[in-house]
């Protein structure tokens, strides 16, 4: 009994070291100078952030709001196919920001979902949520009720699109939330695609570009992305993907840079690709 507790001990003891080392590994070198004020890097293969910055900290997300919208829509299984006509009730009057999409423009369901989480279309998003069976007010509880099924506890929900400050959230609550939109195909194809033409006319169409410019590098291997900005926030990006082949979530907040985010997310990538990481992580797993 004596020795088979002994050998017992000895390997909690040595996965212990070996759960440690690979937490580790990231730590060796540099660590990256992010301008985000609020940073996270999940390595979801560990469980465990390689990187944290204020992760705990609640602030205003934005538009990285539209992917608690699109659950709460697919969620409900409404026809994507059915019509929508935009109207003036969906026009900003809080930001002022401006829309391609004019007053009575009507377009698939599926069309203002994916504009809203491309292109991040303000006016698509409230559209999907002025039509929503019970309208915006019931779509934002449902928002709030899935934070809490997510266990997103310091996440707070008030529209559809972002543009309050009171829609908060913490950069680990926005993990989960990634992790929960990737589970819908329609996102991932959604936010990954560079561009997405919509009819919205007999004779005309409107082309869209997504918000971020690195789902069109081939350097970047990208499951889902979402960009936000208002003043209050910042920019913001949040993105599923692979770095030195392992699935790492990045949640980047409060960037005042017009290209820091997407400058912070490059640094990230080499800081986890490159150098001796790249063999530390190698080597462990082989």
């Amino acid at each position: 009994m004596k020795m088979r507790h002994g050998l017992i001990t000895m390997l909690l003891a040595l996965l212990a070291c070996v759960a440690q080392a690979s937490e580790a590994h990231f730590s060796y070198g540099k660590l990256p100078k992010l301008g985000s004020a609020i940073a996270l890097i999940y390595d979801e293969q560990t469980q465990q952030p390689l990187y944290r910055k204020s992760e705990n900290e609640v602030v205003p997300i934005a538009s990285i709001t539209k992917l608690m919208t699109a659950m709460v829509i697919l969620d409900a299984r409404l026809p994507l196919d059915e019509p929508i006509t935009i109207t003036r009730e969906d026009r900003d009057r809080l930001k002022g920001t401006k829309s391609r999409l004019r007053d009575g423009m009507t377009l698939s369901r599926g069309d203002l979902l994916v504009l809203a989480l491309m292109a991040s279309e303000n006016r698509a998003a409230s559209a999907l949520a002025r039509t929503f069976p019970g309208g915006t007010p019931v779509m934002v509880a449902l928002m709030n009720a899935k934070a809490r099924e997510l266990g997103m506890d310091d996440s707070s929900f008030t529209g559809p699109a972002g543009l309050q400050s009171e829609n908060v959230s913490t950069a680990r609550d926005l993990v989960k939330m990634v992790q929960a939109a990737e589970s819908y195909p329609e996102i991932k194809l959604a936010t990954t695609q560079s561009a997405h033409t919509v009819q919205v006319g007999a004779r005309q169409t409107l082309r869209f570009g997504n918000t971020n410019p690195l789902v069109r590098s081939k350097a970047w291997d990208i499951g889902l992305s979402k960009t936000g900005y208002i003043s209050e926030a910042g920019r913001c990006l949040v993105m599923k993907v692979r770095l030195s082949d392992r699935p790492t979530v990045i949640v980047l907040l409060d960037s005042w840079g017009t290209h820091t985010r997407v400058g912070d997310a490059n640094r990230i990538k080499n800081w986890v690709e490159g150098g001796p990481q790249r063999a530390s992580l190698r080597s462990r797993m082989r």
